[in-house]
């Protein structure tokens, strides 16, 4: 299959990307999305609004016992939305004389933040004018050796109630072309169609339909154009108090509305709400679960990798339905 080829416009007059956006307008967004101070531990940011109960509610949610694994597989061929392929090799075969049993191992390695790995973002992934989230100075908070604020060790694994945002399902498309733009009234409709609400702690997931695309029409460079949130949506986001925002793209559109800003979404979620991102995730199967139950919540568990001074994790989210 060869590679898909989008058509892009330069700036911010993207068809369907909405309105552009200046940079005075988004600095006056983050301040107002800002969150710094809120919570104790500060580096677990909005993941500290999942409490005990809001686990024994997500757990309630399983019925028929469903289990859906949400993670990419693990892409070593190079491409237009893969520029850095992860590793995988044999590095013992079992060949060499030794005793019995025979033993084989393989190496795995990935620069996972990119379009190709199932991610999660940790908060010291992005800074904005020179800080992380809750103010620290990044250039302070993270050196060669990590994160020493905001890695995602101090995220933990999260065990949550998920809701799907369905969006094609709700269009009655196959996907959403690259660069369509999401809006607030966006996910209210989506809502009020899949009979689902989110709300404080869940973990909201955006499904465009990135994947079927890719598999019906070939790869294409995302960075250049792709389905996502516009900045506009994420005071709705802000107001309903989520803990966790993911898509099967990274959660921005593309191009950027904002000037001067390449990734405008994950600096409100992560630098100013402290709400971690789940990027790339596989939400072909979970749509179909959940068309098939004829509900849109359902309990997700996220564990991450957990490596001290790590500004994410490659992960497998689980949807429990």
């Amino acid at each position: 299959m060869g590679h898909d080829q989008v058509v892009t416009s330069k700036g911010n007059d993207h068809p369907g990307n909405g309105p552009a956006v200046s940079r005075e307008e988004f600095d006056a967004l983050f301040e107002a999305l800002r969150t710094w101070g809120r919570w104790t531990p500060a580096d677990r940011g909005a993941c500290n609004r999942v409490s005990p109960e809001h686990v024994r509610r997500a757990a309630d949610l399983v019925r028929s016992g469903t289990v859906v694994p949400l993670a990419r597989p693990w892409d070593t061929e190079p491409g237009p939305d893969n520029a850095r392929p992860a590793l995988h090799y044999m590095s013992e075969l079992g060949d060499a004389e030794a005793p019995e049993p025979s033993v084989h191992k393989d190496f795995l390695g990935a620069d996972y933040h990119g379009k190709a790995v199932s991610h999660l973002d940790a908060l010291s992934h992005i800074a904005y004018r020179g800080r992380l989230y809750d103010g620290r100075t990044a250039r302070e908070a993270v050196g060669s050796r990590g994160a020493r604020f905001g890695a995602v060790s101090a995220l933990g694994p999260l065990v949550t109630r998920g809701v799907l945002l369905d969006l094609p399902a709700v269009s009655g498309e196959k996907w959403l072309e690259p660069g369509r733009a999401v809006h607030a009234p966006d996910l209210v409709a989506a809502e009020e169609a899949l009979g689902v609400t989110f709300g404080e702690g869940d973990a909201v997931l955006l499904r465009t339909g990135r994947l079927r695309r890719r598999r019906e029409r070939g790869a294409w460079d995302l960075d250049a154009a792709s389905a996502g949130l516009h900045v506009h949506a994420m005071p709705l986001l802000a107001e309903r108090g989520i803990c966790v925002l993911g898509g099967d793209g990274d959660s921005d559109v593309r191009p950027s509305p904002v000037d001067g800003v390449r990734s405008p979404v994950h600096t409100l979620a992560l630098a100013a709400m402290g709400v971690p991102l789940l990027d790339n995730l596989a939400l072909e199967a979970l749509s179909a679960a959940c068309a098939e139950a004829g509900r849109y919540a359902f309990l997700l568990v996220v564990a991450p990798l957990n490596v001290p001074g790590g500004t994410g994790s490659p992960v497998t989210p689980v949807a429990v339905l």
